[in-house]
């Protein structure tokens, strides 16, 4: 069975990968000259099964009335005469209640918890280079707050994640900086955090690309450079795609890992995916040798929630990370947010020193209304979805790949999340909605 992956993020790679693993033939189709150069090259460098809680939830509307206006706000909707934004935001609001929030929770739990354990088994199965070769790191996520409602808040998020089996517990201030030794200037306006030990970091962009050889090693071919521009339908079934140099693929199904794209690319078939592009910022910065070697930067992956900011240690770099902006497809550097992830990091750690400026990038995150992603198939026969994952591409990656291989191979992942499938119980496109 011929399988085209339409995408070569993290989450297009590791879908080829493991359809190939299942022994599909695959062909990934990237219109970049590589892969994982869009939403996957510098984000936060977490597998954060902690950040489950999702960005729709009933302490979120406050705080987004407060963040109006304001240029570096962790969320910042810039409103336009944007009718997919409207829909998009009247699914958020419907997904902001209580029960809403508590399940979405337990369904992402459920699947990053899944997919971290593909992942480990992943590294397990290449050996301890292909662990080195994207800069994993296994010591936990530890959340910040400075701010003690904040902080009592979590506490609620973080006890529903411990009964949903995640090792997801509260640390007092002190504990927080014998994990974290680099947070010492700043012990004493901590107001505490909770620490997840099992979850990891380490660098997305060098992960994919290693796996992308892997993939190519093993038999998947990738077709870089070349970009698509619409299906091949054939009766209402998709029977290939057509690529903007004429060319025509045929394959007995394709794979739709777009990321943001995904909707804009279905819509013209009627697929009116509920993703949206939420620009996250990013600051990758090259740490002297003195402060690597007094331990001024933290080597613990960290998650400031206040500022809905990361903090991953890649080798010798740090990567900050986070917040979400709503401005359509813009991908436009802010100075204002970049200088807001720079500030915060200063606070946090005022003794850091870098060799060089930082190095500023923004990326497109398939949001939808609810955090849960689409995985599964659409209604467009021999039409499948990888997409929507919002700011758990890559902690959700392995996992998604590995459901969408079983689901393909006509049987039930070992999961219980809404797949987009009739064996779990229906079309679950639109009810992402409300």
């Amino acid at each position: 069975m011929t399988i085209l992956v339409l995408g070569a993020g993290v989450v297009g790679v590791s879908s080829a990968w493991f359809l190939r693993q299942a022994g599909f033939d695959v062909t990934v189709i990237e219109r970049q000259p590589a892969a994982a150069l869009e939403t996957s090259f510098a984000n936060g460098g977490q597998i954060s099964v902690c950040h489950a809680e999702p960005w729709a939830n009933p302490h979120v509307l406050p705080k987004a009335l407060r963040w109006l206006g304001k240029e570096d706000a962790p969320l910042l909707f810039r409103l336009r005469p944007d009718p997919v934004l409207f829909g998009w935001l009247a699914g958020f609001l419907r997904n902001c209640t209580a029960a809403r929030a508590r399940e979405n929770i337990r369904a992402i739990v459920a699947l990053a918890c899944f997919s971290r354990s593909q992942l480990q088994a992943l590294r397990h199965n290449l050996g301890a280079d292909f662990a080195a070769e994207y800069d994993a790191l296994t010591r936990g996520i530890l959340h910040l707050y400075t701010d003690p409602k904040e902080y009592a808040a979590a506490l609620e998020a973080a006890r529903v994640m411990r009964e949903l089996g995640l090792d997801r517990l509260p640390v007092e201030a002190a504990e927080c900086v014998r994990l974290e030794p680099a947070l010492a200037d700043v012990g004493s306006q901590l107001a505490g955090g909770d620490f997840t030990a099992s979850d990891e970091s380490g660098d997305a962009h060098r992960f994919t690309q290693a796996l992308a050889a892997r993939a190519a090693a093993a038999g998947v071919v990738f077709r870089y450079g070349e970009t698509v521009t619409g299906l091949e339908l054939e009766k209402g079934h998709a029977r290939g795609v057509r690529l903007a140099s004429g060319e025509r693929r045929a394959a007995a199904a394709i794979v739709v890992a777009l990321g943001s794209y995904s909707a804009p690319f279905l819509r013209p078939y009627g697929l009116r995916l509920p993703i949206y592009p939420a620009k996250g910022y990013s600051a990758t910065l090259a740490l002297t040798p003195e402060t690597v070697t007094r331990g001024w930067a933290p080597t613990v992956s960290l998650t400031d929630d206040e500022r809905k900011i990361v903090i991953s240690r890649l080798g010798n770099r740090l990567r900050i990370a986070g917040t979400a902006e709503f401005n359509g497809f813009n991908l436009d550097l802010n100075p204002t947010r970049c200088q807001a992830l720079l500030h915060r990091l200063r606070f946090l750690f005022p003794r850091l020193e870098f060799a060089g400026d930082p190095n500023f990038w923004c990326g497109l995150r398939p949001a939808t209304p609810s955090n849960l992603p689409l995985i599964g198939k659409s209604r467009i026969p021999g039409l499948w979805l990888n997409s929507g994952h919002g700011t758990l591409g890559w902690t959700m990656s392995c996992g998604s790949a590995v459901a969408l291989s079983t689901l393909m191979q006509g049987r039930a992942p070992a999961i219980d999340f809404p797949f987009l499938d009739s064996l779990h119980g229906g079309h679950r496109l639109f009810r992402l909605f409300g």
